[in-house]
């Protein structure tokens, strides 16, 4: 854990000290998220979120058809399909 006091300027800036850019691999032009949670802020790098979207994604995506495997292989079901076809 890294902590450092920083200051706020007038114009609401803040700078992240050059230790901590380095650690977490922010560089000049970088572009960053900003979120203010139940009066917390978490600064993220958009290219680190995009990531965890995609593997979020892809996590509900197999639970998703792993659900839908165990509706459509329901043999009892099938009943359905025959009246489907009337």
């Amino acid at each position: 854990m890294n902590i450092k006091t920083i200051k706020v300027s007038d114009k609401g800036q803040i700078a992240i000290p050059q230790d901590i850019r380095e650690q977490i691999g922010i560089k000049m032009g970088d572009n960053m998220i900003l979120l203010a949670i139940e009066g917390k802020i978490l600064l993220e790098k958009v290219d680190k979120i995009s990531e965890q979207v995609i593997d979020n994604f892809s996590d509900l995506l197999k639970h998703n058809e792993n659900s839908l495997r165990e509706v459509w292989d329901n043999k009892q079901d099938e009943i359905w399909s025959s009246y489907l076809k009337k």
